[in-house]
Order: C-alpha cells, then structure tokens, then sequence
C-alpha cells in the first residue's frame, strides 16, 4: 500500500493508494479538529502521473506496467512525464518487447525530443544491452548533441557494458561539442576504469577532474577513491582519501574496503579505529570489511567487539554480516563459536553452508564437512561451484579421497555445474597426498578447460610431498607460464632437489631466482594479544621481551627434547643462525602467547608458511608441556596440538617415515610401491607391497604397519 498526504484548510488527509485492478479505489482518512472520518475516492481523483511516480520510486515495476496500462485504458493519454517511470519500469524488469512498443508510443505522441524521455529511452536500451538502438535514439535526435543528460545516459551505458573504448570516444565527442561534463558524468564514467589495466587512463581523468573543478565533489572524489584502490593503487587511494576535506561514511567504507581486498589487514583495522575516532558510525559494508581481516589476521577480540557492535546496531539479522561472523570465527580457530552462529541463522543460504563447511575442512574435520554438505542438498539448496570447491578441500585435508572423487563426479553429472580450474586443483591436491601422482597428472591432460597455476602448483606440492623429482620438473615448468614471479614454486622444487640431493638442481633453480631477481618472502608468524597483533620474523630480536621469549624458547626446546628423547638440536640451531634463519618465527610467537596469557588459555598463532617438521614436534611436546591447547594456521590447514597430539595426525612426518623406509628397502635391492590401507596412508596403517607380488591387494591387510 502506498501514501501520498495532502494538506488543505486545516485538513490533512492521507491517502493510501490500494492497487488493485479497474475499477481502483483510494482510502481517504481525513484529521481534523472534529473526529477522524474516513470515505473511499475513485483512483482517477489522483494523476496518473503521481500514482506512476509512486510506483516506480517503491521499486513496483510490474504495478507501474499495469497501471499505466489501465491509464490507456481508461482513454488518458500519456504525456512526456509518463513515459520515464513506464520505461524505467520496462527497463528494470526488464521487458524488451514492451519496451520497443513504449518506444513506439513516445513517437507517436509526438514526445520523442523531450530531453528525460530521450534519456530514458537511452538507458532502457542500455540495461537490454542494446547498445546500436541506445545509439540510433541519441544520433537520430538532433537535440542529444547538445544535451548533458543525453551524453551522460549513454555514457553510463556504455560503462555498464564494459565498453570503454566507446566511453572514451563519446566523451571526446563531449568535448568538442562543447557540452558541459558534470559531476554526473564522471560518475557514470570513471568506474568502467577500475580494472589494473586502465589505471593510467583512470589518472587521465581524474586530472580532467582537478581541472574542471570536480574533484571538490563529494560523489565524485568517492568514485576515484573507489576506482583507485579497485585497480590495485592503494597509494594513490590513501592520498586522495587524505586529502579530502569531509569524509563520509562512504568514503571510509571505499578505503576499508580497497584495503581489505588488497590483503591489508592491518592497514585496515588501523583505518577502522580511526573511522571510530572520527565518531563515524559504520554500516554493514565497513563490518564485512572489518571482519574479513579479522580473519586474515587472526585477531578474534576485534572480531567479537565487531560481533558486539553488530548487536547493538540490529544488525544481528544481517546474512552477510553473519556469514562474515562464520567464516571469521572458523579461521580464528573457534570452531565452536562459528557453529552456534550457523545454527541460529533463521535462513541460511548457500554462502552459508559453504563457509561452515570450509571451516570444518580448514581444521581437518573432514567427516563433518561431508555430513554438512550432504544436509544442505537434503534441505533443498543447490550448491554452487564455491560450495563444491570447500567439500574437496575438506576431503583433501581429511584423506577422504573416494568421497572427494564421489563429489567431484556429481558436480558434472548430477548437479549440471562444469568444474573450472580451482576445482580440478582440489582434485590434483587430493589424488596428489594419496600418492597417486599419475592418475593427477592424467586429470589435468584431461581437463577441459585449460589448467592454470594453481593445478600445476597443487602437482608440484604432491611430488614434494612424494618426492618425485621427474613429475615435479614437469609441472614447474608449466607452472611458472602463468605464475613467472611467484617465488614459493621456485623455493619448492629447491627443496625437492635437495631431499634428494641433487646439488645441480638446486644451484639450477637458484641461478633462475636471481636472473629473475626473485627473493624468497621472509617466514612470519603473528599471535593477538589485548587486541593488538603482534608480528614475529624468523630469528626476530627486535620485540620489547626478546630476552624473556628466547630464554623460555631454549627452556621448552631442552624439555621438548627428553621429553621425546630426540638427539641434541644444538647443531641444527647453529646451522640455521649461519644460514640467517634463527629460532623460526612460529616458536616466538607461540612463547610469546605462552608468557602473557592466563594458564589454561588457549593460543592461536597465525603463520603464512607451511610448518616445518621441527616446530611441529616442538609444539606437539609444548602442548604436553603446559597442559594447554595450541592452535596454528599455516599456509594450508589449522593443527590443534592438544596433549601432544596434533589433528593433522602428523599426517607429513608419517609421509616421510614412509619414503625414507622405502628408500632404505629399495638401497637393499627390495623394489616397492605403495599401498594398504584405504585411508591412503594419511593413517599410521600405511604398508609397503614388493613390486612382484602377485597375490591379491587385500593380502596387504597382514602386512605388518609401520607406527
């Protein structure tokens, strides 16, 4: 039901209009002086011009349609205020054909050279995608050529469809013409720049801009902010946003957001407390951004205080605020947090389940993303390919490799949706961990669409895993066609080389990294604490309780050694403090949390490479230690270290148990290959089978398993 009031004399009287088919009525309550009196009026007491105005403000398309349908009807004719709200309706719903016969009328009632009906017409054509009728409308009307709102219609046209090169000629046009650019047009023609190859072309405008005096506009200096950090230029961004005088809530939403995109998590919770300073309040839009690097970061306090903020501004109801909450809360390492806020979502959609999956599949609860999965395709949703690519990491990380093909299959044939390229990359990664090396190498021949980085990289990943030096050549080599500068595929087939000690190799691979002038990024770990983070380097000396950390380091590490009776680490630590290595930067950070934290306080350290074997068994014995539970995100999963025991079920040290068994067998002339249990040697079962073995594979279960 829509308003509109009126006031006469003293009387006020609201009028609400009742859309129902001819004959229409309207419902008049008038308030007076003497008591309220309500009485009924024919729909034809209100122009039809205001009930279409109403209609399509409200975003009413369809009734907009009908109505003015009734209008013509009723033998009213339309006039040049009629037609915008009946095109822009057309437009929105859209409907082509009614569109063209709207066309047809505005010629035939002689309307056509009225500048908003031009306009309109301009922009229905626009959002159908039909760029020459858009075009034909403004060359056949001698009037458009010197009309702003013409030139601005077809510009924003041309940049809802990504025609830039056409934008860029129009507004040329625009000049010689003589037309005056206004703020209008630069909103509707700057952001078709923000893709990273036409930030110099974006810079050109933004010039055009300082000289026509448009920068000074609010609308317009949040566009090239906007356009600026979408492009990758943070720089230049931050410069702007400085530079303006008044900032809105926009503006810092823009510069949160382009931050947040950017992978600056730090430069963005910096940027939201001085939003708070400003005593701005945030939005929705700022708490997304917020908590997406809380997740990066790691920092779960300011997630809660966001998560509390939300609360207090009803908007605990948001779906995307709460699908934020999730994901933040999963990689933050609170499992339990993330489920209760999945649980009391009323409505959950597709992004939801997805986000309670991959964090279930994050922490190596594998079964439960499964089971998660299942139930969100019995309860109706159909999942997307994001959906698709958390339940294959799930499998991946939890060895569920014939459940993992299973769902792989289904996405083609059951759910009519084809695999892009970071779904084979799931499916590489999985068949890779299983040691199954050729039949991933045999996926990505077949794939079909053309494998990117990210395959070649999850096959390079399994052969160092399985330390195959022939397969691993092979996917570097394809790997670094499409990712040339990314120098952890460099850095993994050093290692290869050197497991297996080929010295050629590795001096072959560092020759390449230096002609490329490629360095390997430092390894750093960062733990919150009173919701600062703090940051850790590998070998770091520069924190305030250096002495304090490094003195409990040595302690741990000595009691971590007879707890596991492992031989003396003295000349490993000096061999990595010539190397410039140090104490790695996950044991500092771990000591750090250790020295100011309560006892019994659970740790989260965030690292952004992958974990070595050393601090995996230093943290297993810390964990025993201190009787506390540990938490650490690497590059690839979460590893809870509890009494001990880690989740990950020391899935690399067991690998390499395995490889080097099989080497010292193959060095006494026994040739094997690898098999037994079902779980693909994740498990502790793993067997060797001799090569000759004729006898059947369920025979493997009496081989004796390697613990």
């Amino acid at each position: 039901m829509n308003s509109i009031v009126y006031s006469d004399r003293g009387i006020t009287c609201s009028v609400s209009l009742l859309l129902f088919p001819v004959p229409a009525q309207i419902y008049i309550t008038a308030s007076t002086s003497s008591p309220k009196c309500c009485f009924w009026l024919p729909m034809t007491w209100i122009p039809w011009n205001t009930q279409l105005r109403e209609l399509a403000k409200q975003c009413q398309y369809l009734e907009a349609l009908t109505l003015y349908r009734q209008m013509l009807r009723c033998g009213s004719s339309p006039n040049a205020f009629s037609f915008p709200f009946a095109l822009k309706s057309s437009a929105s719903l859209p409907l082509p054909f009614s569109g063209q016969q709207l066309h047809c009328q505005v010629i035939k009632s002689g309307c056509s050279q009225e500048p908003f009906v031009l306009t309109s017409l301009i922009s229905m054509y626009c959002k159908f995608s039909s760029l020459r009728n858009a075009r034909k409308v403004f060359d056949e009307n001698p009037v458009s050529n010197q009309l702003t709102v013409c030139y601005n219609a077809l510009i924003s046209g041309y940049a809802l469809n990504s025609r830039v090169f056409d934008v860029i000629t129009l507004f040329c046009r625009m000049r010689e013409m003589g037309v005056s650019v206004n703020s209008v047009t630069m909103l509707g023609l700057v952001p078709v720049f923000s893709e990273p190859g036409y930030i110099s072309v974006g810079m050109c405008f933004h010039c055009c801009c300082v000289k026509l005096g448009l920068n000074l506009d609010f609308s317009v200096a949040n566009c090239l902010v906007t356009m600026y950090v979408k492009c990758g230029a943070i720089e230049f961004g931050r410069n702007l946003f400085d530079e303006m005088p008044k900032k809105g809530l926009i503006t810092w939403n823009a510069m949160i957001s382009g931050y947040a995109q950017n992978g600056l998590a730090a430069d963005v919770l910096e940027l939201y407390r001085k939003m708070e300073t400003a005593g701005v309040c945030p939005d929705a839009v700022t708490f997304v951004g917020v908590l997406s690097c809380c997740a990066n970061l790691g920092a779960v306090s300011v997630g809660h205080e966001v998560e509390q903020r939300i609360e207090s501004s009803r908007l605990g109801l948001n779906p995307f605020l709460n699908n934020a909450l999730i994901n933040m809360y999963a990689r933050c390492g609170n499992l339990v947090k993330a489920r209760a806020i999945f649980d009391g979502m009323p409505v959950k959609s597709v992004v939801s389940w997805t986000a309670i999956i991959g964090g279930y599949g994050m922490h190596g609860y594998g079964e439960i993303a499964v089971e998660l999965f299942d139930e969100m395709i019995k309860s109706g949703i159909q999942p997307d390919g994001a959906a698709f690519v958390s339940v294959l990491c799930a499998c991946s990380h939890a060895g569920l490799n014939e459940k993992g093909l299973e769902y792989f299959s289904e996405m083609k044939m059951k759910h009519r949706l084809q695999p892009g390229p970071e779904h084979y990359s799931c499916v590489v990664d999985l068949l890779g961990r299983a040691g199954r090396l050729n039949e991933a190498l045999e996926l990505i021949k077949s794939m079909q669409v053309k494998p990117d980085g990210a395959v070649w990289g999850a096959l390079l990943g399994a052969c160092k895993i399985h330390r195959n030096v022939e397969m691993a050549e092979l996917a570097f080599e394809r790997v670094i066609e499409f990712e040339p500068t990314n120098i952890g595929y460099y850095v993994l087939l050093s290692n290869i080389y050197s497991e297996a000690e080929n010295l050629k190799g590795v001096l072959k691979v560092r020759v390449m990294m230096r002609e490329r002038k490629l360095k390997k990024d430092p390894g750093f770990s960062y733990v919150e604490y009173k919701g600062r983070v703090h940051l850790f380097l590998a070998g770091d000396r520069s924190h305030p309780q250096k002495k304090e950390i490094y003195r409990m380091v040595d302690e741990l590490e000595a009691l971590v050694k007879k707890l596991a009776g492992c031989k003396d680490n003295e000349e490993r630590r000096n061999k990595e403090a010539l190397l410039g290595m140090g104490v790695h930067s996950e044991k500092l950070a771990i000591v750090f949390g250790l020295l100011n934290s309560e006892p019994g306080t659970e740790i989260v350290v965030i690292k952004n490479l992958r974990m070595c074997e050393d601090c995996h068994l230093f943290f297993k014995g810390v964990s025993k230690i201190v009787t506390r539970q540990l938490v650490v995100r690497d590059a690839t999963r979460f590893h809870h270290f509890r009494d001990g025991h880690c989740s990950c079920k020391d899935y690399c040290t067991k690998i390499d148990l395995i490889l080097k068994l099989r080497n010292l067998l193959e060095a006494c002339g026994v040739p094997v290959q690898l098999g037994g249990c079902k779980c693909n040697n994740i498990c502790s079962n793993a067997v060797w089978i001799p090569e000759n073995e004729t006898e059947s594979r369920e025979r493997a279960d009496d081989q004796p398993a390697i613990d």
